[in-house]
């Protein structure tokens, strides 16, 4: 006997993602939508879909799916996002699974696509995009990061065969305001790790993410998609090591500027 799997989506303004999504999950036994606060008509297209929509406040993405966890009614559950759409291929190899795991966790990898065009290399493909997606409620957690936050899974991990399909960007519009989100995140990351930030995490560290992602992870097999994504990449990796110096620098400008503070925070 199959066991029963609640597919989870967390939503905020996906009105031009949300019904593809769903579309490709009805055949989950629940769909839970847990949106932050939405201002479009992305809860009406979901309402069609389902009726178990819970609206929480978001203040990262681990946390907010931390948060849904718990509320899924199956002892299984699979996190989708509204960009990601469920291939038949892969729903087939997922209830498979279910009628007899032999894991707590599985990890599926997601097939990328940056303004159209699916991108199978540099980093970005199936083979090295793979997270755990599908777990069991009661024994996987989301680590408590600001950005890029992995699933722990108290127990072993099964690898599934076929890939998400990801619709990324769709526009460099877009990638910007992401950037702008996520490397402010990921600067809070590297902040709160204590670890100060040097001239090579700003000069080294984008060069070498570069030539790591176009070469050594042939993005360059991508063409003009694969050559724009590694240098984009690169630059993502400066602009986040920047915002962690100007951080850093706020921050003992504050000490500096107020001793007896810090004095009482040892």
């Amino acid at each position: 006997m199959k066991e029963k799997l609640t597919i989870i989506v967390p939503t905020f303004n996906e009105e031009e993602n949300i019904q593809a999504c769903l579309e490709t999950i009805t055949w989950a036994d629940e769909i839970l939508v847990v949106d932050s606060g939405s201002t479009d008509t992305t809860l009406d297209i979901a309402r069609r879909f389902t009726d178990r929509i819970l609206v929480h406040e978001y203040i990262n993405s681990a946390t907010q799916k931390n948060w849904a966890i718990p509320q899924a009614t199956h002892p299984w559950v699979m996190i989708v996002d509204a960009d990601e759409r469920v291939t038949p291929q892969l729903r087939e190899e997922i209830e498979k699974t279910l009628q007899a795991p032999g894991h707590q966790g599985y990890s599926i990898g997601r097939l990328n696509h940056f303004l159209g065009y699916p991108l199978r290399h540099g980093g970005w493909g199936p083979k090295e995009d793979r997270n755990i997606r599908l777990f069991m409620r009661d024994r996987g957690r989301y680590e408590e990061k600001e950005v890029h936050a992995d699933v722990i899974v108290e127990g072993t991990v099964g690898h599934l065969k076929h890939p998400l399909i990801h619709h990324s960007y769709k526009s460099l519009d877009q990638y910007f305001r992401k950037m702008e989100r996520y490397t402010r995140w990921a600067a809070l990351d590297i902040t709160n790790k204590g670890k100060p930030v040097r001239w090579y995490h700003i000069t080294i560290r984008p060069l070498g993410d570069f030539l790591r992602l176009y070469f050594m992870k042939l993005g360059f097999l991508d063409g003009f998609p694969g050559l724009i994504i590694a240098l984009l990449s690169a630059y993502y990796v400066m602009v986040k090591y920047s915002r962690a110096w100007e951080l850093e620098k706020k921050g003992l400008d504050t000490e500096r500027a107020n001793p007896v503070s810090r004095h009482k925070n040892k």
